[in-house]
């Protein structure tokens, strides 16, 4: 029952907080634990992440995107590192102790002279990652080249409904959505800001123009695509990684070319492009669901569209703040607050304009990607129920080991749970628990950022470190509760 419901969410929601709580506010254990081993000179690495949450992304994704995702990282992990450890043992990467503060430490150190966890780590910041770069594009690339004619009709549908004028007299009311060539308008107008902000950034009237075009194209075709995946798939099929870095990698060599390799602002200016098509992308999946689900239980879509409009609007006026809060405190892409997605597309935009982009590695990443289609293309004609999209296999390669591992984790207990034939009562109960796991674990990383941020002293919680052991069991007891609520008892 509804009242059982937030009972669940509520739990859930104070355990996730509870074990935040503990890890980023006390420090009282890592975020993840790992460990690797070389072996004849190949490094083979593995760890995992110790996030409640990340269990749950895994049980709501499911078995199968979990396996694809894990899949990716031991490409990353259990194949092209250890291949690249062989081959080049003496390689310079990237000195993990390397601080601005201190001149005595370089910025690059030999591979044999690290630690196997950390060389494997620095094989994977400066080379490997790469890989799902190129196999992000490719991916991209495929998701438009397979949606171009739905996208077309449903162009072509939209203004056929204008000419028609068929929103208020002649279509069903489930039917009516909001006008086209209103959202025309509205386009037009929102382009001023942005051009406005690209011109901010370039300086020049005639670039900031062409960038907010490209921004406008590849908005407009990328959301759609990733709209229509998320509305008849679901959001784990939302490819915006993909479009994301397709858009920065074109966009950084359309600046190269326009600003040349001496730019310092053609960077950023690439990446203000993506961030753009990136957040299409997202609130396109997000409200395609909305529409799939309103359309399910007989909703109206133009009243739908208004208030989407108005909740990406709210979530515009705070998400500003919340960002500086967690930047503040955590500073965004430090190893408290990765973000490799973002960290990714940094290092792909700067590659460009500085020329050390590993295009060989793009290059591997681009053919691993075909191969990757062409298995899931395989799989789709025989009719098989596991199948292998591209995107989830490129997250799975450019995001750290420890993050896939507990996606995986989640993703098999939902197995088990089907295998059990469980209740559709313990699988919702599943489904609440693992939002609450989410939900209460992002609340408290926002909440312990707060006094950080009033404050401005990093060191505002008292730390209790040394109790690592208690963090792996915790995290242990969340796997084991999870799986238990939601098998059916033999």
């Amino acid at each position: 029952d509804e009242s059982g419901g937030l009972i669940t969410i509520a739990i859930s929601g104070l355990v996730g907080g509870a074990m935040k709580l503990c890890q980023q506010g006390f420090a009282m254990w890592d975020a993840a634990v790992g460990g690797a081993v070389a072996v004849r000179g190949s490094i083979f690495g593995i760890g995992t992440n110790l996030s409640p949450a990340l269990i749950s992304v895994g049980y709501i994704v499911g078995r199968n995107i979990g396996i694809v995702v894990l899949a990716g990282g031991l490409i990353s992990w259990i194949i092209a590192i250890p291949i690249f450890s062989y081959l080049y043992p003496n390689a310079l990467v990237p000195n993990p102790d390397f601080s601005t503060a201190s001149v005595d430490i370089p910025k690059l150190i030999s591979l044999d002279n690290l630690k196997p966890f950390s060389a494997a780590n620095a094989i994977w910041t400066s080379q490997i990652r790469y890989l799902g770069v190129g196999a992000m594009v490719v991916g991209g690339i495929w998701s438009l080249i397979k949606l171009f004619k739905p996208l077309v009709t449903g162009i072509k549908a939209s203004l056929d409904a204008v000419k028609k004028s068929k929103l208020a007299t002649d279509l069903p009311r489930h039917e009516q959505d909001f006008p086209i060539n209103y959202v025309g308008m509205v386009l037009a107008v929102m382009l001023i800001p942005v051009y406005l902000l690209y011109f901010e950034i370039v300086n020049d009237v005639a670039i900031a123009a062409l960038l907010a075009v490209v921004m406008m194209i590849f908005g407009f075709l990328f959301s759609a695509v990733a709209a229509y995946m998320a509305g008849i798939v679901g959001s784990s099929n939302n490819p915006i990684s993909g479009v994301t870095i397709a858009t920065i990698l074109f966009s950084s060599l359309l600046l190269l070319s326009l600003l040349g390799k001496d730019s310092d602002v053609g960077a950023s200016a690439a990446i203000m492009i993506g961030a753009v098509v990136c957040c299409a992308a997202a609130i396109g999946g997000d409200n395609l669901q909305d529409l799939k689900t309103g359309h399910i239980v007989g909703a109206t879509p133009w009243k739908q569209q208004i208030m989407q409009i108005v909740g990406v609007l709210s979530a515009a006026v705070v998400l500003g703040l919340v960002l500086d809060i967690l930047h503040t405190a955590y500073t965004i892409g430090s190893p408290t607050l990765s973000a490799p997605q973002a960290t990714l597309m940094k290092s792909v935009a700067d590659g460009v304009f500085t020329g050390n982009l590993p295009w060989t590695m793009v290059g591997f990443g681009a053919i691993i990607g075909v191969i990757i289609i062409l298995i899931d293309l395989r799989q789709e004609r025989i009719s098989s129920e596991f199948r292998v999209p591209i995107l989830a296999v490129a997250v799975g390669i450019y995001l750290p080991i420890e993050l896939t591992v507990p996606i995986f984790i989640g993703g098999m207990i939902a197995h088990f749970s089907d295998r059990s034939e469980a209740t559709d009562t313990m699988k919702k109960k599943g489904l609440l628990m693992a939002s609450g796991l989410i939900t209460g674990e992002a609340l408290v990383g926002i909440l312990v950022a707060v006094p950080i941020f009033i404050t401005g002293s990093k060191d505002w919680w008292p730390q209790f470190s040394g109790f690592q052991i208690i963090g792996i069991a915790a995290f242990l007891g969340v796997i084991g509760w999870l799986y238990k609520s939601v098998t059916q008892k033999s």
